[in-house]
Order: structure tokens, then sequence, then C-alpha cells
């Protein structure tokens, strides 16, 4: 194990604005990181119950916020997030889980060693099951969805332009 999931704390605070700005510098969405897009500080981010309940009004769900933090130097290679229940919107598009992992690491298997640290957690909170969605494009992530036991159910139209190919694709895992 190369990783370990902690919750958000502000000892983290630097690396997650680094990590935002990194992502932004790459061109990517900021999946799974619960909003970071949209704030300006780490303060400001860590506060996700109220922040994101005006953000999404009714169609806010709780969630939970995971660092995936390198053991070997604690630098911060990728964010979590845990959303249950779904919503209507995350049921057809969105998903249980979002994450990323910041441009400079990827192609070393942390996103499929990220979800299988997160999948105990979903069992423990009471999931059976955990659906995850991405871009049909998105070929790395698929790969780790399935790599994680995820299976296919269908595809959907991307009606709010959430990826680039116009298609989401969404997957169950059975816990």
């Amino acid at each position: 194990m190369r990783l370990k999931l902690i919750r958000p704390e502000p000892a983290y605070g630097e690396q997650v604005m680094a990590y935002k700005a990194a992502m932004l510098a790459h061109g990517d969405s900021l999946d799974g990181c619960a909003g970071l897009e949209d704030v300006s500080s780490y303060v400001e981010w860590a506060d996700f119950e109220s922040r994101l309940k005006r953000r999404y009004g009714d169609g806010y769900v709780p969630s939970e916020v995971f660092l995936a933090v390198r053991i070997a130097d604690d630098k911060l290679v990728g964010i979590m997030d845990f959303r249950h229940p779904l919503s209507d919107f995350l049921l057809r598009y969105g998903g249980h889980i979002g994450y990323s992992v910041l441009p400079s690491e990827r192609g070393q298997g942390y996103a499929a060693e990220m979800l299988g640290l997160l999948l105990p957690i979903c069992r423990e909170l009471g999931e059976k099951r955990v659906l995850l969605t991405c871009d049909k494009g998105n070929l790395a992530s698929a790969r780790t969805i399935l790599v994680s036991g995820g299976v296919l159910e269908n595809e959907v139209p991307d009606e709010p332009g959430l990826g680039r190919s116009g298609i989401i694709q969404r997957y169950w895992i059975d816990l």
C-alpha cells in the first residue's frame, strides 16, 4: 500500500490549493473534489456542507471527502468524494464516487488504489453497491473502474455536458 485516505485537514491546505492550480493548468475538471473549483482558499473549501448546500440547493446530498496521500512523502496525489444517498442527477450522471489524480502522478495505478481503499469505507457506511460514472472517452477512468470490479450498466447522453465525448458510462460495483 502506497497511499492512505485521510479526511481533509488544515495541514494539507497548501497542497489542496496547489492541487487545484495544477489541475486547472492541465485543463482538467476537478472531478471528485467537492467543488474545489469554486473556492479561493482551503478554509472556504473545507466548509463542505454549508457551501455545497448553497450551490446545489434541493439537489444537495451529503458526502465524505478524502485526500489520497502518498505515505512515503506525505504528498497529496488525489482527492475523492463519496456521495450518499444519490440524487436523481447523481443516479443518472455522477454516481456515488468522484475522484481525480494529480496530473503529474497519473499512470502509476493511484486511482485504482484510491478506489480500493474507499470501497470498504462505502460498505461500512451501509452501501451494498456503488455507482461510478465516466466520460466514454476517459479510457483510464473506465479501466480503473473495471479493474475495481465495475460492471457497465449502460451509456447515457451527457445532457449536462460533464465530459468531452457526449456519452456518460454508468458502472456498478457490488460491495
